[in-house]
């Protein structure tokens, strides 16, 4: 591997392992900033947004059913006009109206008789299985229940009832009072919870069951028990409490809090997956962006190097006045093509000359005249020169052309047609006020030849062309 690969490729580990780790480390930053707001800071207000809307919505309803049990209307209506159920039928009518419930009722310990806003429906009987909600809550400690359960009458929906003891002046037990609500409310209840701010929401008893959660076809028997969270009763406090576990492979947390009104326990569920997957979706969009800019650099980078590459090779090969080969350029052609011609024996020859003069022309006319006359001379040997051929600016005003598959004769008349060239050339009479000419010595390869051996006899008869007055070819002796 060369070091221009070594580089490229340390730059490309380097700019790889930079993308991926700052974007892996931002994710992991702010992963954990939004489980540290979660558990900190959005749980605990979402649970109290959530409680005061259960106060409007749950609470209310038990206000109701306790403000009918202690109505002195309906303490009077049970002790001394029960025999009047038109009556009660319009009381428990309007606070149904009046508060916009599914059903308010009525149960008289005296008579057993059960009554609704459409009066006496049936007589409650101990032997009954429908009726055993009342005389279990006859017998509880508690003033007040909140009871889930089926009635025949008030169709197959499931009912949240709220169940109040009515107690005479002398706290002698006289019935009990309240209004049910469809459980399908508050499902559209805790359903909003859940749209709104991504919680899953229920209730529990004290013993940790669930009583009240968002259903699918109204089927409360499909609801989780709490047990599941390996929560014991010392984890059912009343006061909030962030508890974090996981299930299916996924990780939760939950928020706890007892609701005094409703002697029920509120849970708030969060499912770390939800809100993390938009901080998922910006890595992953973070991390391709990255490796694209990435990508880019690095092209950016290999094309750079590539380009500052070729100037480089372009610099140490060519001449940077007349971009002709170099001297260390024409050395290595030239040590390529002698070792053919030992091996084809196809002729080659050199042809090396000298501008006449040149000094006089920078003397005269300045450097920048002299440097402009050289690269005529350039443009004028490539147009001479067959493609197969090699020119060299050889050093000064000294060229070298490399002449393939031609005898020192032909190379003579080659060197002729550019000298005559040159000394014709109206730019470079123009350039000087006058011709510009060369003199040229011309020599063939031998099978004995190194370059050194060629070039001198080729200087050889340089010389001897300006010995003999200058613009002339001469060749090898």
């Amino acid at each position: 591997m060369n070091f221009k690969n070594y580089v490229v490729l340390i730059v490309t580990f380097l700019l790889i392992t930079f993308s991926i780790g700052s974007s892996v480390l931002n994710y992991m930053k702010s992963l954990n900033e939004t489980q540290e707001e979660l558990k900190e800071r959005s749980l605990p207000l979402s649970i109290d947004n959530i409680y005061t809307e259960v106060q409007r919505n749950l609470i209310e309803p038990t206000l109701v059913s306790s403000m009918m049990a202690n109505d002195t209307f309906l303490k009077d209506w049970i002790i001394h006009d029960e025999s009047k159920t038109n009556k009660i039928a319009r009381y428990l009518e309007s606070i149904k109206n009046r508060h916009n419930v599914f059903s308010t009722f009525l149960v008289s310990q005296k008579t057993g008789n059960y009554y609704t806003s459409k009066g006496l429906l049936e007589k409650i009987k101990e032997e009954n299985p429908n009726n055993e909600w009342y005389f279990k809550f006859r017998d509880i400690q508690d003033n007040y229940e909140i009871n889930l359960d089926f009635n025949k009458y008030l169709g197959d929906s499931l009912i949240m009832f709220i169940n109040y003891k009515i107690f005479d002046d002398n706290f002698h037990y006289l019935g009990a009072t309240g209004i049910g609500i469809k459980i399908s409310y508050i499902d559209d209840m805790l359903k909003h919870f859940r749209l709104k701010y991504n919680f899953n929401v229920f209730f529990t008893d004290k013993d940790g069951n669930i009583v009240l959660s968002e259903q699918e076809n109204n089927d409360i028997g499909k609801a989780r028990n709490i047990k599941d969270l390996n929560l014991d009763k010392a984890s059912l406090i009343e006061n909030s409490k962030v508890i974090e576990y996981k299930k299916n492979g996924k990780a939760y947390i939950l928020n706890t809090k007892y609701i005094k009104e409703l002697k029920l326990y509120l849970f708030v569920e969060a499912e770390l997956d939800k809100f993390t997957k938009e901080l998922e979706k910006t890595f992953y969009t973070n991390l391709l962006i990255s490796l694209l800019i990435t990508a880019i650099i690095i092209m950016i980078i290999l094309y750079t190097i590539r380009t500052y590459n070729k100037k480089l090779e372009n610099l140490a090969s060519y001449d940077s006045l007349t971009h002709l080969p170099n001297r260390r350029n024409f050395n290595e052609y030239f040590e390529k093509s002698l070792k053919l011609f030992k091996r084809d024996n196809i002729p080659r020859s050199v042809i090396f000359f000298d501008i006449d003069n040149f000094k006089m022309i920078n003397d005269n006319y300045g450097h920048l005249v002299g440097d402009n006359v050289l690269k005529r001379i350039a443009v004028i040997l490539n147009l001479q020169i067959r493609d197969c051929d090699t020119i060299s600016r050889w050093g000064g005003e000294e060229f070298l052309i490399l002449l393939n598959d031609s005898n020192v004769e032909q190379s003579f008349q080659v060197a002729q047609k550019i000298r005559a060239s040159f000394e014709d050339d109206l730019e470079l009479s123009n350039l000087v006020k006058g011709s510009v000419t060369a003199s040229f010595g011309v020599a063939t390869f031998r099978k004995d030849d190194t370059i050194e051996k060629v070039i001198s006899r080729a200087d050889h008869a340089l010389y001897a062309a300006k010995n003999s007055g200058k613009n002339k070819v001469e060749k090898e002796v």
